[in-house]
């Protein structure tokens, strides 16, 4: 496609640091730098106003939503009140869908994981409703599927979820983030799918630290003589922080790991059980989500609120324990940052990312002792880290840089247009 297209985006959240958000908004970089002009409906958006629907109730943090969700997960015998909300939510969000196609008129609508996890069944259905109707060009763009999460192994909508996630109407392209993901969509819905990865501007070297972000450090607390370890994900059990904590239990050495984002929409055990675990390890842990925000800012109290960018520019290491990944927007950003980065080697790093020759401290199932040490070496002689992250730089830029990310998104909007 060469002439410029209105596009649409589609998501239950369009706001924040959460990976879909951070990959949605290099979608739109990439594509508004070729010409094209791009709009929003979520449930909530950082973008313009002028240019987002926004309808509360296609978030997945919406108290009906989540009405629903608690009714049907973890139960096998769907309540009829259940189906009710189910049916009229997806008739309000299916009447919002239609008048964001009558505002924004676009051309291509790109459908941002809420046709991947049935976190807002409604939304889901709506779309499938919609897009039967109308026969719109329409990209899935799959971050994560619901059989990758325990949480909806058990459910009372087996029918929604083969009707919307993911769903086979033939209108309707698919575009996963990793090979395994690409395997498996296959398997178990029978429709082939592109293969577009994470990026990150690597054509573009990140800008320097400037004098705003000098005081980070200290607002936060961390001491001139401690390692900042950063811990760049949101606070749920895949992640695996209690790893993390012990790793720097374990380092022997004066450090702080800072955690920057929330615990998303998982709940708030997790984070009071990480708490619990640094007190009783005297392990000094920041949870820091109120301080940071994909651009600067104030809090209500007036306090600066960072960038994610400003964490990367102080880290002295960054920790990536996690047990699944889609892809790994946080290895990427530490990679970008020229950041050396412990992890772990989960299967897409396995599968898709290491084969390609990074130079990378990871460990399996637990952090052992050559872990530990190595670690240990990185934050005690840091110029020796210096030609390592410059190496993974620049594999970094030959595979995931926006250059890759635009000549497959201009062959995928050719073939959705032909």
């Amino acid at each position: 496609m060469t002439k410029p297209s209105r596009i649409g985006f589609v998501s239950t959240r369009l706001s924040g640091t959460d990976g879909v958000s951070l990959e949605t908004r290099k979608w739109v970089n990439v594509l508004t730098r070729m010409g094209h002009d791009c709009f929003f409906f979520a449930g909530e958006s950082d973008w313009a106003e002028e240019i987002s629907y926004i309808v509360p109730e296609a978030h997945f943090k919406h108290p009906d939503i989540q009405a629903i969700n608690a009714k049907v997960y973890n139960i096998h015998r769907r309540d009829p009140e259940a189906s009710l909300r189910i049916k009229k939510l997806h008739d309000l969000l299916k009447g919002h869908l239609y008048r964001f196609l009558r505002r924004f008129e676009p051309q291509i609508l790109i459908v941002e994981n809420a046709l991947s996890l049935p976190m807002n069944i409604p939304l889901g259905t709506a779309m499938i409703e919609l897009f039967a109707e109308e026969e719109l060009t329409v990209v899935a763009h799959h971050h994560d599927f619901a059989w990758e999460r325990e949480r909806y192994a058990v459910s009372a909508v087996e029918d929604s979820l083969r009707l919307a996630f993911p769903p086979t109407l033939r209108n309707i392209r698919h575009v996963v983030i990793n090979s395994h993901a690409q395997r498996q969509l296959a398997l178990n819905a029978g429709v082939s799918s592109t293969l577009i990865p994470n990026v990150m501007d690597f054509d573009t070297s990140p800008e320097a630290p400037d004098a705003y972000c000098d005081d980070l450090r200290k607002e936060l607390g961390i001491q001139p003589d401690e390692h900042l370890l950063l811990q760049p994900t949101r606070i749920v059990p895949r992640k695996r922080i209690e790893q993390s904590i012990e790793l720097v239990r374990r380092l022997d050495r004066n450090c702080a790991l800072l955690i920057t984002h929330g615990p998303g929409d998982e709940g708030l055990d997790y984070e009071a059980y990480l708490r619990e675990l640094a007190q009783r390890l005297n392990v000094k842990v920041l949870f820091a989500a109120d301080r940071f925000a994909p651009q600067r800012g104030l809090t209500p109290q007036g306090k600066k609120i960072y960038a994610l960018a400003d964490a990367y520019h102080h880290a002295d290491l960054v920790t990536y324990p996690s047990q699944i990944e889609g892809f790994g927007n946080a290895f990427l950003e530490s990679i970008y940052y020229r950041k050396p980065i412990m992890m772990s080697a989960y299967v897409i790093f396995k599968t898709d990312i290491e084969p390609k020759g990074f130079k990378i401290v990871h460990f399996g199932e637990f952090i052992d002792t050559q872990c530990v040490r190595k670690v240990q070496e990185m934050l005690d002689q840091p110029e020796a880290s210096r030609e390592i992250v410059e190496i993974n730089y620049e594999l970094g830029r030959q595979h995931y840089s926006y250059r890759i990310l635009e000549d497959r998104l201009r062959v995928l909007l050719s073939e959705t247009s032909s």
